[in-house]
């Protein structure tokens, strides 16, 4: 086993250079690993829900944001969220609910949900990166973020029904 002494100063400065480089990636990936996942844990755990319109039942794999970090940070750098995922913040309490689009990338539609599942209120193509208060109309104890198009596409209206374990039956 060749010992240290036998390595060049070049060869050895290649081997420091190339250990400081690992360590350099593998300590950035971690937070940005978190940052992609958007969930309170930095893993995303994708969860069922399924959409109730007049054109059937439409499921959907969604993050729940469950606690003030989450609901605060949703969203937001994300550059694409493919076409049968979501984001479900649970506010924990029915209220009127205000959302805004800072810092996110995604055209979205918002659909704001009561404590017993029904849809209350929806916001269609909300503006990226727009400030623009986006209200529930009505108190709502979640709301379902979707690419932008997702609930004309399937129908979405106030009075229909969304399935999820946060939502009483």
């Amino acid at each position: 086993m060749p010992s240290i002494k036998n390595f060049s100063g070049r060869a050895l400065a290649r081997w420091a250079t190339a250990a400081f480089l690992l360590a350099m990636i593998l300590t950035l990936a971690q937070p940005l690993t978190a940052l992609r996942a958007g969930a309170d844990s930095g893993v995303a755990k994708l969860e069922s829900l399924e959409i109730v319109t007049p054109t059937g039942p439409h499921a959907f794999l969604v993050e729940v944001m469950r606690t003030e970090a989450g609901r605060e940070r949703g969203l937001m750098y994300r550059r694409a969220m493919a076409q049968d995922r979501g984001m479900l913040f649970d506010f924990g309490v029915e209220q009127p609910i205000q959302m805004w689009m800072k810092n996110t990338y995604l055209p979205l539609d918002m659909i704001f949900i009561s404590r017993s599942g029904k849809v209350v209120g929806v916001a269609e193509n909300a503006e990226p990166l727009s400030e623009t208060i986006i209200p529930s109309g009505a108190p709502a104890y979640g709301v379902l973020e979707l690419n932008a198009g997702a609930a004309a596409k399937i129908g979405v209206k106030i009075g229909d029904s969304v399935r999820h374990a946060m939502f009483a039956p």
